[in-house]
Protein backbone atom coordinates (compact mmCIF):
# COMPACT_ATOMS: atom_id res chain seq x y z
CA UNK A 1 0.00 0.00 0.00
CA UNK A 2 1.45 3.35 -0.77
CA UNK A 3 2.52 5.55 1.90
CA UNK A 4 1.98 8.88 -0.75
CA UNK A 5 -1.17 10.66 -0.67
CA UNK A 6 -1.81 14.08 -2.25
CA UNK A 7 -4.34 16.47 -1.33
CA UNK A 8 -6.18 18.45 -3.62
CA UNK A 9 -6.73 22.19 -2.94
CA UNK A 10 -10.38 22.01 -1.62
CA UNK A 11 -11.51 21.02 1.28
CA UNK A 12 -14.51 19.61 2.44
CA UNK A 13 -17.56 21.91 3.08
CA UNK A 14 -18.80 20.31 6.45
CA UNK A 15 -16.12 19.70 8.74
CA UNK A 16 -17.48 17.58 10.78
CA UNK A 17 -17.73 14.88 8.12
CA UNK A 18 -14.88 12.15 8.17
CA UNK A 19 -11.86 13.36 6.17
CA UNK A 20 -11.54 10.57 3.44
CA UNK A 21 -8.57 12.11 2.24
CA UNK A 22 -6.79 11.12 5.74
CA UNK A 23 -3.84 8.80 5.42
CA UNK A 24 -5.56 6.13 8.14
CA UNK A 25 -8.67 6.73 5.70
CA UNK A 26 -6.94 5.46 2.35
CA UNK A 27 -5.09 3.41 4.63
CA UNK A 28 -8.03 1.91 5.50
CA UNK A 29 -9.64 1.56 1.64
CA UNK A 30 -6.63 -0.24 0.51
CA UNK A 31 -6.09 -2.07 3.06
CA UNK A 32 -5.20 -5.98 1.48
CA UNK A 33 -4.74 -4.32 -2.07
CA UNK A 34 -1.24 -5.01 -3.10
CA UNK A 35 0.68 -5.13 -6.19
CA UNK A 36 4.45 -5.43 -7.68
CA UNK A 37 4.38 -3.07 -10.14
CA UNK A 38 4.61 0.56 -9.76
CA UNK A 39 2.29 2.91 -8.35
CA UNK A 40 0.48 5.27 -10.06
CA UNK A 41 -0.96 8.95 -9.81
CA UNK A 42 -4.81 9.66 -9.83
CA UNK A 43 -6.11 13.22 -10.48
CA UNK A 44 -8.96 15.08 -8.73
CA UNK A 45 -11.90 15.99 -11.29
CA UNK A 46 -12.35 19.21 -9.97
CA UNK A 47 -8.70 20.74 -10.22
CA UNK A 48 -6.79 18.61 -12.17
CA UNK A 49 -4.35 17.80 -9.65
CA UNK A 50 -3.20 15.16 -7.80
CA UNK A 51 -5.13 12.73 -5.85
CA UNK A 52 -3.48 9.63 -4.74
CA UNK A 53 -1.39 7.05 -5.59
CA UNK A 54 -2.67 3.61 -6.08
CA UNK A 55 -0.83 0.31 -5.83
CA UNK A 56 -0.49 -1.88 -9.27
CA UNK A 57 -0.67 -5.34 -10.28
CA UNK A 58 1.48 -7.75 -12.63
CA UNK A 59 -0.02 -10.75 -13.69
CA UNK A 60 1.51 -13.00 -11.16
CA UNK A 61 -0.04 -10.43 -8.70
CA UNK A 62 -3.67 -11.73 -10.09
CA UNK A 63 -2.85 -14.95 -9.91
CA UNK A 64 -2.37 -14.59 -6.24
CA UNK A 65 -5.53 -12.97 -5.78
CA UNK A 66 -7.23 -15.83 -7.59
CA UNK A 67 -5.58 -18.61 -5.33
CA UNK A 68 -6.67 -16.41 -2.58
CA UNK A 69 -10.16 -16.17 -3.97
CA UNK A 70 -10.48 -19.94 -4.91
CA UNK A 71 -9.51 -20.66 -1.08
CA UNK A 72 -11.87 -18.58 0.47
CA UNK A 73 -14.53 -19.58 -1.53
CA UNK A 74 -14.54 -23.28 -1.01
CA UNK A 75 -15.46 -22.32 2.69
CA UNK A 76 -18.16 -19.18 1.75
CA UNK A 77 -19.88 -22.05 -0.63
CA UNK A 78 -21.17 -24.02 2.15
CA UNK A 79 -22.35 -20.71 4.28
CA UNK A 80 -25.94 -20.88 4.21
CA UNK A 81 -27.56 -18.19 2.07
CA UNK A 82 -29.76 -16.65 4.52
CA UNK A 83 -26.75 -16.07 6.50
CA UNK A 84 -24.53 -14.73 3.34
CA UNK A 85 -27.68 -12.43 3.03
CA UNK A 86 -27.24 -11.09 6.92
CA UNK A 87 -24.26 -9.59 6.03
CA UNK A 88 -25.64 -7.44 2.87
CA UNK A 89 -28.83 -6.29 5.08
CA UNK A 90 -26.21 -5.32 7.20
CA UNK A 91 -23.63 -3.44 4.49
CA UNK A 92 -27.15 -1.31 3.19
CA UNK A 93 -27.26 0.04 6.53
CA UNK A 94 -23.92 1.14 6.81
CA UNK A 95 -23.79 2.63 3.36
CA UNK A 96 -26.75 4.75 4.25
CA UNK A 97 -25.72 5.82 7.68
CA UNK A 98 -22.63 6.89 5.93
CA UNK A 99 -22.99 7.78 3.02
CA UNK A 100 -21.35 11.20 3.31
CA UNK A 101 -18.05 9.56 3.00
CA UNK A 102 -18.94 7.97 -0.24
CA UNK A 103 -20.44 11.55 -1.36
CA UNK A 104 -16.76 13.06 -0.83
CA UNK A 105 -14.82 10.13 -2.61
CA UNK A 106 -16.97 10.47 -5.55
CA UNK A 107 -17.36 14.08 -5.85
CA UNK A 108 -13.35 14.17 -5.82
CA UNK A 109 -12.70 11.56 -8.05
CA UNK A 110 -15.68 12.03 -10.89
CA UNK A 111 -16.45 15.36 -10.62
CA UNK A 112 -20.35 14.56 -10.64
CA UNK A 113 -22.55 16.60 -8.29
CA UNK A 114 -23.17 16.10 -5.09
CA UNK A 115 -26.95 14.99 -5.87
CA UNK A 116 -25.70 12.41 -9.16
CA UNK A 117 -23.48 10.84 -6.36
CA UNK A 118 -25.84 10.83 -3.93
CA UNK A 119 -27.97 9.06 -6.85
CA UNK A 120 -25.45 6.63 -7.20
CA UNK A 121 -25.26 5.62 -3.29
CA UNK A 122 -28.95 5.30 -3.93
CA UNK A 123 -28.74 3.09 -6.33
CA UNK A 124 -26.25 0.99 -4.86
CA UNK A 125 -27.94 0.55 -1.31
CA UNK A 126 -30.92 -0.35 -3.62
CA UNK A 127 -29.39 -3.30 -5.72
CA UNK A 128 -27.74 -4.84 -2.27
CA UNK A 129 -31.61 -4.80 -0.53
CA UNK A 130 -33.41 -5.96 -3.42
CA UNK A 131 -30.75 -9.06 -3.45
CA UNK A 132 -29.98 -9.92 0.14
CA UNK A 133 -34.07 -9.98 0.04
CA UNK A 134 -35.04 -12.55 -2.37
CA UNK A 135 -30.91 -14.28 -2.64
CA UNK A 136 -32.60 -16.91 -0.21
CA UNK A 137 -35.85 -17.90 -2.25
CA UNK A 138 -34.10 -17.76 -5.40
CA UNK A 139 -31.35 -19.99 -4.63
CA UNK A 140 -33.59 -22.80 -2.57
CA UNK A 141 -33.85 -25.71 -4.58
CA UNK A 142 -37.06 -25.63 -6.80
CA UNK A 143 -39.57 -28.53 -7.43
CA UNK A 144 -39.64 -29.26 -10.82
CA UNK A 145 -41.72 -31.62 -13.46
CA UNK A 146 -40.64 -34.72 -13.57
CA UNK A 147 -40.40 -37.51 -16.26
CA UNK A 148 -43.08 -39.91 -15.49
CA UNK A 149 -45.84 -37.96 -12.90
CA UNK A 150 -45.62 -39.33 -9.71
CA UNK A 151 -42.68 -41.78 -10.46
CA UNK A 152 -40.28 -39.19 -11.12
CA UNK A 153 -38.59 -36.70 -8.30
CA UNK A 154 -37.09 -33.80 -10.17
CA UNK A 155 -35.44 -30.77 -8.30
CA UNK A 156 -32.94 -27.85 -9.88
CA UNK A 157 -30.10 -26.87 -7.44
CA UNK A 158 -28.06 -24.55 -8.08
CA UNK A 159 -24.10 -24.44 -7.32
CA UNK A 160 -21.69 -21.43 -7.72
CA UNK A 161 -19.48 -20.62 -10.23
CA UNK A 162 -16.46 -20.08 -8.35
CA UNK A 163 -13.97 -17.04 -8.93
CA UNK A 164 -16.19 -14.10 -10.87
CA UNK A 165 -14.30 -11.31 -12.54
CA UNK A 166 -16.00 -7.85 -12.41
CA UNK A 167 -15.04 -5.35 -14.25
CA UNK A 168 -15.78 -1.93 -13.19
CA UNK A 169 -15.62 1.58 -14.99
CA UNK A 170 -14.92 4.75 -13.94
CA UNK A 171 -18.40 7.11 -14.30
CA UNK A 172 -20.70 5.21 -11.69
CA UNK A 173 -17.60 3.77 -9.64
CA UNK A 174 -19.77 3.29 -6.35
CA UNK A 175 -22.88 2.03 -8.27
CA UNK A 176 -21.53 -0.50 -10.66
CA UNK A 177 -18.96 -1.96 -8.23
CA UNK A 178 -22.24 -3.25 -6.50
CA UNK A 179 -22.58 -5.83 -9.20
CA UNK A 180 -20.51 -7.96 -6.53
CA UNK A 181 -23.54 -8.02 -4.15
CA UNK A 182 -25.46 -10.88 -6.32
CA UNK A 183 -21.81 -12.72 -7.69
CA UNK A 184 -21.10 -13.15 -3.47
CA UNK A 185 -24.54 -14.27 -1.94
CA UNK A 186 -24.45 -16.41 -4.82
CA UNK A 187 -21.36 -18.33 -3.05
CA UNK A 188 -18.94 -17.41 -5.85
CA UNK A 189 -15.80 -15.11 -4.72
CA UNK A 190 -15.02 -11.96 -6.55
CA UNK A 191 -11.65 -10.52 -8.30
CA UNK A 192 -12.85 -6.69 -8.91
CA UNK A 193 -10.62 -4.84 -10.98
CA UNK A 194 -12.13 -0.90 -10.90
CA UNK A 195 -10.47 1.76 -12.68
CA UNK A 196 -7.59 3.41 -11.25
CA UNK A 197 -8.68 6.75 -11.47
CA UNK A 198 -11.85 6.14 -9.44
CA UNK A 199 -10.27 3.55 -7.13
CA UNK A 200 -11.71 4.90 -3.76
CA UNK A 201 -14.90 4.86 -4.20
CA UNK A 202 -15.02 1.56 -5.42
CA UNK A 203 -13.17 0.37 -2.44
CA UNK A 204 -15.70 2.15 -0.08
CA UNK A 205 -18.69 -0.75 -0.19
CA UNK A 206 -15.70 -3.05 0.03
CA UNK A 207 -14.29 -2.26 2.97
CA UNK A 208 -17.79 -1.36 4.83
CA UNK A 209 -18.58 -4.97 3.73
CA UNK A 210 -15.37 -6.66 5.50
CA UNK A 211 -16.33 -4.30 8.72
CA UNK A 212 -19.71 -5.91 8.50
CA UNK A 213 -17.83 -9.60 8.51
CA UNK A 214 -17.28 -10.79 5.29
CA UNK A 215 -14.01 -12.66 5.09
CA UNK A 216 -11.34 -10.14 3.23
CA UNK A 217 -10.34 -12.85 0.52
CA UNK A 218 -13.51 -13.19 -0.76
CA UNK A 219 -13.53 -10.04 -2.78
CA UNK A 220 -10.26 -9.25 -3.74
CA UNK A 221 -9.15 -6.11 -6.10
CA UNK A 222 -6.62 -5.98 -8.61
CA UNK A 223 -5.69 -2.74 -9.98
CA UNK A 224 -3.93 -2.20 -13.18
CA UNK A 225 -4.33 -1.82 -16.82
CA UNK A 226 -6.04 -4.14 -19.46
CA UNK A 227 -3.25 -4.39 -21.67
CA UNK A 228 -1.08 -5.80 -18.15
CA UNK A 229 -3.54 -7.97 -16.65
CA UNK A 230 -6.65 -7.80 -18.71
CA UNK A 231 -6.05 -11.53 -20.15
CA UNK A 232 -4.87 -13.21 -16.89
CA UNK A 233 -8.29 -11.86 -15.08
CA UNK A 234 -10.53 -13.63 -18.37
CA UNK A 235 -8.53 -16.55 -18.43
CA UNK A 236 -8.52 -17.89 -14.73
CA UNK A 237 -12.17 -16.79 -14.27
CA UNK A 238 -15.24 -18.78 -13.70
CA UNK A 239 -17.24 -15.73 -15.31
CA UNK A 240 -16.96 -12.20 -16.21
CA UNK A 241 -19.02 -9.30 -16.05
CA UNK A 242 -17.69 -6.59 -17.30
CA UNK A 243 -19.12 -2.95 -17.71
CA UNK A 244 -17.71 -0.24 -20.49
CA UNK A 245 -17.19 0.36 -24.12
CA UNK A 246 -18.37 -2.10 -26.82
CA UNK A 247 -14.79 -2.56 -27.91
CA UNK A 248 -13.54 -3.59 -24.95
CA UNK A 249 -16.59 -5.78 -24.67
CA UNK A 250 -15.80 -7.71 -28.07
CA UNK A 251 -12.49 -8.20 -26.63
CA UNK A 252 -13.70 -9.88 -23.37
CA UNK A 253 -16.23 -11.75 -25.02
CA UNK A 254 -14.05 -13.26 -27.58
CA UNK A 255 -11.36 -14.53 -25.01
CA UNK A 256 -14.09 -15.73 -22.57
CA UNK A 257 -15.47 -17.54 -25.68
CA UNK A 258 -12.25 -18.98 -25.72
CA UNK A 259 -12.25 -20.41 -22.40
CA UNK A 260 -15.93 -21.67 -22.68
CA UNK A 261 -16.48 -19.48 -19.48
CA UNK A 262 -19.56 -17.34 -19.74
CA UNK A 263 -19.69 -13.29 -19.32
CA UNK A 264 -22.51 -10.77 -18.92
CA UNK A 265 -21.25 -7.21 -20.75
CA UNK A 266 -23.01 -3.93 -20.55
CA UNK A 267 -21.51 -1.79 -23.48
CA UNK A 268 -22.04 1.81 -25.01
CA UNK A 269 -25.36 3.71 -26.16
CA UNK A 270 -26.85 6.11 -28.15
CA UNK A 271 -29.80 6.55 -26.77
CA UNK A 272 -32.64 7.92 -28.05
CA UNK A 273 -36.14 10.44 -26.90
CA UNK A 274 -38.98 10.63 -28.94
CA UNK A 275 -41.09 13.76 -27.86
CA UNK A 276 -44.54 13.18 -29.67
CA UNK A 277 -47.09 16.03 -30.17
CA UNK A 278 -49.35 15.97 -27.17
CA UNK A 279 -46.54 15.70 -24.69
CA UNK A 280 -46.67 18.23 -21.77
CA UNK A 281 -43.94 20.39 -23.21
CA UNK A 282 -43.06 22.09 -20.22
CA UNK A 283 -42.91 18.75 -17.83
CA UNK A 284 -40.53 17.03 -20.76
CA UNK A 285 -37.99 19.84 -21.17
CA UNK A 286 -37.54 19.36 -17.70
CA UNK A 287 -36.96 15.74 -17.40
CA UNK A 288 -34.84 15.64 -20.34
CA UNK A 289 -32.37 18.12 -18.60
CA UNK A 290 -31.72 15.16 -15.63
CA UNK A 291 -32.30 12.30 -18.31
CA UNK A 292 -29.25 14.27 -20.29
CA UNK A 293 -27.07 15.43 -18.32
CA UNK A 294 -27.17 13.70 -14.85
CA UNK A 295 -23.00 13.31 -14.31
CA UNK A 296 -22.30 15.93 -17.12
CA UNK A 297 -23.76 13.28 -19.53
CA UNK A 298 -21.25 10.37 -18.59
CA UNK A 299 -23.62 7.87 -17.81
CA UNK A 300 -24.39 4.83 -19.90
CA UNK A 301 -28.21 4.63 -19.98
CA UNK A 302 -28.24 8.85 -20.96
CA UNK A 303 -29.98 10.15 -23.63
CA UNK A 304 -28.15 11.54 -26.47
CA UNK A 305 -30.12 12.11 -29.69
CA UNK A 306 -34.17 13.62 -29.04
CA UNK A 307 -36.69 13.52 -31.61
CA UNK A 308 -39.81 15.71 -31.48
CA UNK A 309 -42.84 15.71 -33.62
CA UNK A 310 -42.43 18.82 -36.28
CA UNK A 311 -45.57 20.23 -34.63
CA UNK A 312 -44.26 21.06 -31.16
CA UNK A 313 -40.68 20.88 -32.64
CA UNK A 314 -39.40 24.86 -32.45
CA UNK A 315 -41.64 25.01 -28.97
CA UNK A 316 -40.26 22.02 -27.78
CA UNK A 317 -36.25 23.27 -28.46
CA UNK A 318 -37.01 27.10 -27.20
CA UNK A 319 -38.47 25.49 -23.61
CA UNK A 320 -35.63 22.85 -23.47
CA UNK A 321 -32.89 25.50 -24.37
CA UNK A 322 -33.96 27.93 -22.15
CA UNK A 323 -33.56 25.23 -19.04
CA UNK A 324 -29.95 24.31 -20.04
CA UNK A 325 -28.82 27.48 -20.65
CA UNK A 326 -29.81 28.22 -16.64
CA UNK A 327 -27.82 25.44 -15.31
CA UNK A 328 -25.34 26.06 -12.52
CA UNK A 329 -22.02 24.56 -13.08
CA UNK A 330 -19.62 24.58 -10.56
CA UNK A 331 -17.19 22.36 -8.17
CA UNK A 332 -19.48 22.87 -5.25
CA UNK A 333 -19.37 19.95 -2.43
CA UNK A 334 -22.68 20.89 -1.61
CA UNK A 335 -26.48 19.65 -3.23
CA UNK A 336 -26.87 23.44 -4.84
CA UNK A 337 -24.49 22.54 -7.79
CA UNK A 338 -26.94 21.33 -10.75
CA UNK A 339 -23.78 19.73 -13.35
CA UNK A 340 -20.46 18.89 -12.38
CA UNK A 341 -17.26 18.02 -14.28
CA UNK A 342 -16.22 16.36 -17.16
CA UNK A 343 -13.76 13.53 -15.75
CA UNK A 344 -10.50 13.64 -17.16
CA UNK A 345 -8.35 15.59 -20.18
CA UNK A 346 -9.50 12.60 -22.30
CA UNK A 347 -13.26 13.05 -21.99
CA UNK A 348 -12.87 16.88 -22.28
CA UNK A 349 -11.26 16.35 -25.85
CA UNK A 350 -13.92 13.87 -27.03
CA UNK A 351 -16.63 16.02 -26.41
CA UNK A 352 -14.88 19.02 -27.67
CA UNK A 353 -14.42 17.12 -30.58
CA UNK A 354 -17.88 16.02 -31.47
CA UNK A 355 -19.25 19.13 -31.09
CA UNK A 356 -16.63 21.14 -32.82
CA UNK A 357 -16.96 18.55 -35.52
CA UNK A 358 -20.67 18.61 -35.56
CA UNK A 359 -20.83 22.33 -35.74
CA UNK A 360 -17.66 22.48 -38.76
CA UNK A 361 -20.33 20.05 -40.57
CA UNK A 362 -23.55 23.06 -40.16
CA UNK A 363 -24.69 22.33 -36.82
CA UNK A 364 -26.48 25.00 -34.95
CA UNK A 365 -25.78 25.49 -31.45
CA UNK A 366 -28.77 26.38 -29.21
CA UNK A 367 -26.91 25.86 -25.36
CA UNK A 368 -23.60 25.35 -24.38
CA UNK A 369 -21.05 24.73 -27.10
CA UNK A 370 -17.89 25.47 -25.29
CA UNK A 371 -15.22 24.14 -22.62
CA UNK A 372 -15.52 25.94 -19.41
CA UNK A 373 -11.37 26.38 -17.95
CA UNK A 374 -12.90 29.25 -15.93
CA UNK A 375 -14.41 26.99 -13.70
CA UNK A 376 -12.23 24.05 -13.76
CA UNK A 377 -9.72 21.95 -16.09
CA UNK A 378 -12.42 19.43 -16.99
CA UNK A 379 -15.73 21.67 -17.37
CA UNK A 380 -17.92 21.57 -20.55
CA UNK A 381 -21.00 23.22 -20.87
CA UNK A 382 -24.64 21.20 -21.18
CA UNK A 383 -24.84 21.93 -25.01
CA UNK A 384 -27.78 21.49 -27.27
CA UNK A 385 -27.68 20.77 -30.87
CA UNK A 386 -29.50 21.05 -33.59
CA UNK A 387 -29.45 20.43 -37.54
CA UNK A 388 -26.63 17.66 -37.21
CA UNK A 389 -25.68 15.97 -40.33
CA UNK A 390 -25.58 11.86 -40.40
CA UNK A 391 -21.48 12.63 -41.72
CA UNK A 392 -21.03 14.32 -38.37
CA UNK A 393 -19.09 12.02 -35.38
CA UNK A 394 -22.05 12.78 -33.11
CA UNK A 395 -24.73 11.68 -35.36
CA UNK A 396 -23.85 8.44 -34.14
CA UNK A 397 -21.14 7.91 -32.16
CA UNK A 398 -21.31 7.57 -28.12
CA UNK A 399 -20.26 10.86 -26.96
CA UNK A 400 -20.62 10.17 -23.32
CA UNK A 401 -20.54 13.61 -22.22
CA UNK A 402 -23.13 16.61 -21.79
CA UNK A 403 -23.92 16.76 -25.01
CA UNK A 404 -27.35 16.07 -26.89
CA UNK A 405 -28.68 16.80 -30.35
CA UNK A 406 -32.62 17.43 -31.51
CA UNK A 407 -34.29 17.00 -34.94
CA UNK A 408 -37.81 16.76 -36.06
CA UNK A 409 -39.92 13.99 -37.27
CA UNK A 410 -43.39 13.73 -39.00
CA UNK A 411 -44.71 10.29 -38.78
CA UNK A 412 -44.41 8.15 -36.41
CA UNK A 413 -42.99 5.62 -38.64
CA UNK A 414 -40.07 8.04 -39.17
CA UNK A 415 -39.63 8.73 -35.58
CA UNK A 416 -39.26 4.51 -35.33
CA UNK A 417 -36.97 4.51 -38.23
CA UNK A 418 -34.96 7.20 -36.89
CA UNK A 419 -34.53 5.72 -33.06
CA UNK A 420 -33.76 2.06 -34.59
CA UNK A 421 -31.39 3.43 -36.77
CA UNK A 422 -28.13 2.73 -34.47
CA UNK A 423 -25.88 0.17 -33.44
CA UNK A 424 -26.41 0.25 -30.08
CA UNK A 425 -29.74 -0.63 -28.44
CA UNK A 426 -29.51 0.36 -24.49
CA UNK A 427 -31.89 2.53 -23.36
CA UNK A 428 -34.82 5.32 -24.69
CA UNK A 429 -37.53 7.17 -23.66
CA UNK A 430 -40.88 8.03 -25.22
CA UNK A 431 -42.44 11.41 -23.58
CA UNK A 432 -46.76 11.24 -24.12
CA UNK A 433 -50.24 11.85 -22.25
CA UNK A 434 -51.44 8.68 -24.17
CA UNK A 435 -49.69 6.27 -22.05
CA UNK A 436 -51.38 3.29 -23.78
CA UNK A 437 -49.95 4.75 -27.10
CA UNK A 438 -46.46 5.63 -25.42
CA UNK A 439 -46.32 1.63 -24.37
CA UNK A 440 -46.87 0.90 -28.34
CA UNK A 441 -44.26 2.76 -29.60
CA UNK A 442 -42.04 1.73 -26.65
CA UNK A 443 -42.44 -2.01 -27.99
CA UNK A 444 -41.21 -1.13 -31.79
CA UNK A 445 -38.25 0.68 -30.18
CA UNK A 446 -34.86 -1.89 -30.08
CA UNK A 447 -33.59 -0.91 -26.88
CA UNK A 448 -33.15 -3.11 -23.56
CA UNK A 449 -34.96 -0.69 -21.84
CA UNK A 450 -37.43 1.94 -22.65
CA UNK A 451 -38.93 4.85 -20.19
CA UNK A 452 -42.28 6.23 -20.73
CA UNK A 453 -42.53 10.04 -19.52
CA UNK A 454 -38.98 9.51 -17.72
CA UNK A 455 -34.72 9.49 -19.20
CA UNK A 456 -33.67 6.49 -18.03
CA UNK A 457 -34.45 6.49 -13.96
CA UNK A 458 -37.82 4.08 -14.16
CA UNK A 459 -36.25 1.47 -15.82
CA UNK A 460 -33.12 1.52 -14.23
CA UNK A 461 -34.25 2.19 -10.83
CA UNK A 462 -36.93 -0.90 -11.29
CA UNK A 463 -34.76 -3.24 -9.52
CA UNK A 464 -37.10 -6.08 -10.22
CA UNK A 465 -36.56 -5.98 -13.91
CA UNK A 466 -33.75 -6.75 -15.83
CA UNK A 467 -31.23 -4.12 -17.10
CA UNK A 468 -29.28 -4.33 -20.48
CA UNK A 469 -28.96 -4.09 -23.88
CA UNK A 470 -29.64 -5.31 -27.62
CA UNK A 471 -27.79 -4.76 -30.06
CA UNK A 472 -24.28 -3.64 -29.73
CA UNK A 473 -25.00 -2.23 -26.57
CA UNK A 474 -23.80 -5.60 -25.03
CA UNK A 475 -25.62 -9.13 -23.45
CA UNK A 476 -26.53 -10.30 -20.30
CA UNK A 477 -28.70 -8.39 -17.98
CA UNK A 478 -28.06 -7.34 -14.23
CA UNK A 479 -31.02 -6.37 -12.17
CA UNK A 480 -33.74 -8.94 -11.05
CA UNK A 481 -33.64 -12.48 -10.78
CA UNK A 482 -31.42 -12.80 -13.42
CA UNK A 483 -28.78 -10.44 -12.30
CA UNK A 484 -28.11 -12.96 -9.50
CA UNK A 485 -28.96 -16.06 -11.31
CA UNK A 486 -26.48 -15.76 -13.89
CA UNK A 487 -23.73 -16.25 -11.57
CA UNK A 488 -24.82 -19.79 -10.24
CA UNK A 489 -24.47 -23.03 -12.20
CA UNK A 490 -28.25 -24.92 -12.43
CA UNK A 491 -28.16 -28.23 -11.43
CA UNK A 492 -30.69 -30.95 -12.39
CA UNK A 493 -31.00 -34.08 -9.61
CA UNK A 494 -33.92 -36.43 -10.46
CA UNK A 495 -35.11 -39.53 -8.76
CA UNK A 496 -36.74 -42.50 -10.16
CA UNK A 497 -39.64 -44.00 -8.03
CA UNK A 498 -41.80 -47.71 -9.12
CA UNK A 499 -41.81 -48.13 -12.65
CA UNK A 500 -38.90 -47.13 -14.76
CA UNK A 501 -37.67 -46.46 -18.76
CA UNK A 502 -37.77 -49.78 -19.40
CA UNK A 503 -40.66 -52.55 -20.50
CA UNK A 504 -41.95 -54.26 -17.19
CA UNK A 505 -43.97 -56.60 -16.06
CA UNK A 506 -43.09 -59.51 -18.77
CA UNK A 507 -44.38 -56.96 -21.49
CA UNK A 508 -42.68 -57.23 -25.28
CA UNK A 509 -40.91 -53.61 -26.29
CA UNK A 510 -43.82 -53.20 -28.89
CA UNK A 511 -46.49 -53.61 -25.85
CA UNK A 512 -44.31 -50.94 -24.03
CA UNK A 513 -44.48 -48.58 -26.67
CA UNK A 514 -48.02 -48.64 -27.36
CA UNK A 515 -48.20 -48.19 -23.36
CA UNK A 516 -46.00 -45.09 -23.82
CA UNK A 517 -47.47 -43.28 -27.02
CA UNK A 518 -50.86 -44.24 -25.17
CA UNK A 519 -49.96 -42.62 -22.00
CA UNK A 520 -48.44 -39.64 -23.92
CA UNK A 521 -51.66 -39.07 -25.60
CA UNK A 522 -53.69 -39.08 -21.81
CA UNK A 523 -51.63 -36.38 -20.14
CA UNK A 524 -51.92 -34.18 -22.93
CA UNK A 525 -55.91 -34.80 -22.64
CA UNK A 526 -56.00 -34.76 -19.01
CA UNK A 527 -53.75 -31.70 -18.98
CA UNK A 528 -50.58 -33.80 -17.01
CA UNK A 529 -48.57 -32.38 -19.58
Amino acid sequence: MTDVLHRPTEQPTDPSTVDVLSRPYIAKLLDGIGGSASSVTTTAAFTGQPLVEVPQCTAADVEVAFDRARAAQREWASVPVRKRAKLFTTLHDLMLDRHAEALDLIQFETGKSRLHALEEILDGVGSTLYYARRAPKLLAPKRRAGAIPLFTQTREVYHPKGVVTTITPWNYPLALTMDVVPALLAGNAVVHKPDNETALSSLWPRMLLIEAGLPADLWQVTLGGPADIGNTLIDNADFVGFTGSTAAGKIIARRAAANLIGCSLELGGKNPMLVLADADLEKTAATAVRGCFTSAGQLCVSIERIYADSTIYSDFVARFGAKVRALDLSADRTFSSAIGTLSSSAQLRRVSDHVDDAVAAGAVVVAGGRARPDLGPYFYEPTVLTDVPPTAKLYREETFGPVVSIAPFDTEQQAITLVNDTEYGLNAAVFSKDVAHARRVAARIHAGTVNINEGYAAAYGSQDSPMGGMKHSGTGRRHSSIGLMKYVEPQTVSVQHGPGFEPAFGRTPAQHATILVGATKAMKRLRIR
